[in-house]
């Protein structure tokens, strides 16, 4: 694996998020959805001009270094209309991004990758860009319902069916950088906190005729990093089935000599595991963090305590349309 390379300058564009709000006042270095539009040409306000919330998440990420810029996709959200709607209101140049990254294998991240590549395609001349996937992410999955049947989960694509949609597939479950070491993207993530237990009820099967089996885990699931110079590394996990605060503790133990300075995600502490938010807020200010990102699948009960807990000034919400810039 090459070095991580430190950038000057991380600009993320919320493509897809479950909440919109662009009248809450937000800092210097957030720029609301709305400013964003009118730079694109919205002349006058109204529903078909605006971006669309939906259940999932998507980022598109640009770090800036000494070669020039680098974008990642990381993740796509759960459907085309929304990956084509909001990115061509916001002026995504879909043609700068390098690689797409699938977080891990459920359907509300990876539904709009498809329309995405299409788009990444039709932008850069038909060039496959590098889609980096997990090899335990295209098992049958579902959710053990009240009455014990299965809800199913929509699949994800084969390898050889994200070949045919515009990617070059690069499945493995081993850590690796990518875009000219830009980008870091984690191996498996170890489990060492007692309260995080993943995502309870999830079954999975080997074969569409198998019996279903247990599948909180969700071991499939990989974050993002990168090193932004002088500030220190910012971690990127699309849904933390695996507990917040074990990725931060992964982030950590890999690069024991950065400081963490950043995450940002959905750290899925609604529904079930709204249980653990105690746990999770108090353990989140071990890691010196000097922003937090709530985006996705938080909740806005895990959001409330974790402002109340670290103030507006480090906990600063995701919405669709938002683009953030930070500087070293």
């Amino acid at each position: 694996m090459d070095a991580l390379q430190p950038v000057d300058r991380l600009d993320i564009q919320v493509l897809v998020d479950n909440v919109t709000d662009s009248l809450s006042s937000t800092p210097a270095f957030v720029t609301r959805e709305w400013v964003t539009l009118q730079r694109q040409g919205m002349r006058i306000t109204a529903g078909a001009s605006l971006c669309c919330a939906n259940h999932g998440l998507s980022l598109v990420i640009t770090a800036h270094g000494a070669d020039g810029a680098r974008t990642l996709l990381f993740d796509g959200g759960p459907v085309d209309y929304a990956v084509e709607r909001n990115g061509v209101r916001l002026g995504i140049d879909f043609g700068a991004i390098g690689a797409v990254m699938l977080s891990h294998g459920h359907w509300d991240h990876a539904g709009g990758i498809p329309r995405a590549l299409g788009m990444i395609g039709q932008a850069n001349g038909g060039r496959a860009v590098p889609l980096l996937l997990h090899p335990g992410m295209f098992r049958p999955r579902g959710a053990r319902q009240p009455d014990g049947g299965v809800l199913p989960m929509q699949p994800i694509p084969t390898p050889a069916e994200w070949a045919l949609l515009g990617a070059e597939p690069v499945v493995t479950n081993a850590a690796q950088t990518c875009l000219d070491g830009a980008f870091f993207v984690s191996g498996e993530i170890p489990r060492i906190t007692s309260y995080e237990k993943g995502l309870a009820g999830q079954v999975c099967r080997a074969t569409d005729d198998a019996d279903w089996t247990p599948d909180p885990l969700l071991m499939d699931e990989r974050f993002v990093a990168v090193h932004l110079r002088g500030k220190g590394l910012v971690v990127f996990s699309a849904c933390s089935h695996a507990g917040i605060v074990n990725v931060l503790h992964h982030a950590r133990a890999t690069f024991p000599d950065v400081k963490l300075h950043a995450v940002m995600g959905g750290f899925h502490l609604a529904g079930a595991t709204e249980a653990i938010i105690p746990d999770t807020v108090r353990d989140l200010g071990t890691f010196g963090l000097d922003l937090m990102i709530p985006a996705h699948c938080t909740g806005w009960r895990a959001l409330n305590a974790m402002e109340r807990a670290y103030g507006e000034a480090v906990v600063v919400p995701s919405a669709v349309g938002k683009r953030f810039s930070l500087c070293n």
